[in-house]
C-alpha cells in the first residue's frame, strides 16, 4: 500500500466490518452504505448525493442501474453502476424494508437514500466520518470511505477483468488513474511466477 492509500480490505476483514456494524445502531443502512462501496465502488460524493429514486422504480421494485448524474460525481463525469451483486441488492433491499417499517410511509422518491441521525443527507465529509468510526470499531487501521472504492478495483483485476471496464465501472477518465488504485497481491504475484511454465 502506498504511504497516504486506503487500505484494502480481504473478504474476511469485510465480513468483521460488516458483522461489527450489524451489532450497532443504524445496522441495515450502515451495512447498505459498506456493500455500496464495496460492491458498487462508489464514493462517499456520490453515496451523500444518493436519493430514493435512484435505487427504486415507482412500482416501488430495485432499480438494475444506477444513473449518477454528471453533478454527484467526481469530475463531472457522468457514469452507470449496477444494482446485481446479490449482496449488495440483499443489503439494500433490508435497509429499504426497515426504513418503510420504521417511517411507516411510502417514499418519497426525491428524499435522500441515506440519512444521517438528524434525518436529512449525509455530507460528503460526514459520509467519510462514519466510515471512519466503521472501521475504527472493527478494529482496523489505514481503512477510510475510500478502501471500498480501492478493494472493488483490486478484487476485479483480480478476477480477470480487463483494466479498461474496471476504469469505466470507477468512472476514470483513464485506466492510469484505475492502475494507481489497485494494490498488488502478493501472493496472487507468486502464483503468477509459479504458473509460468
Amino acid at each position: 500500500m502506498r504511504e497516504g492509500q486506503a487500505k484494502v480490505l480481504s473478504e474476511r476483514e469485510l465480513s468483521r466490518v460488516v458483522n461489527v456494524v450489524k451489532k450497532k445502531a443504524h445496522a441495515k443502512r450502515n451495512v447498505a452504505l459498506l456493500y455500496c462501496s464495496f460492491g458498487l465502488g462508489l464514493r462517499a460524493k456520490e453515496m451523500a448525493a444518493l436519493k430514493v429514486k435512484h435505487v427504486l422504480g415507482i412500482d416501488e421494485n430495485l432499480l438494475e442501474e444506477i444513473n449518477l448524474s454528471g453533478g454527484m460525481t467526481k469530475g463531472n463525469k457522468q457514469r452507470h453502476v449496477y444494482l446485481t451483486n446479490p449482496r449488495v441488492v440483499s443489503s439494500i433491499r433490508d435497509f429499504i424494508t426497515d426504513r418503510q417499517n420504521r417511517e411507516g410511509i411510502l417514499f418519497n422518491l426525491e428524499a435522500p437514500l441515506f440519512k444521517s441521525q438528524k434525518g436529512g443527507s449525509f455530507s460528503p465529509n460526514s459520509l467519510q466520518q462514519l466510515f471512519h468510526r466503521m472501521y475504527l470499531d472493527a478494529k482496523l487501521q489505514g481503512a477510510s470511505s475510500h478502501s471500498g472504492r480501492r478493494t472493488f478495483a483490486t478484487t476485479l483485476i483480480e478476477k480477470g477483468v480487463d483494466i479498461k471496464a474496471v476504469s469505466t465501472l470507477l468512472g476514470h477518465a483513464s485506466v492510469t488513474m484505475t492502475a494507481k488504485y489497485i494494490q498488488d497481491n502478493p501472493v496472487r504475484l507468486k502464483q503468477i511466477c509459479t504458473d509460468l511454465f
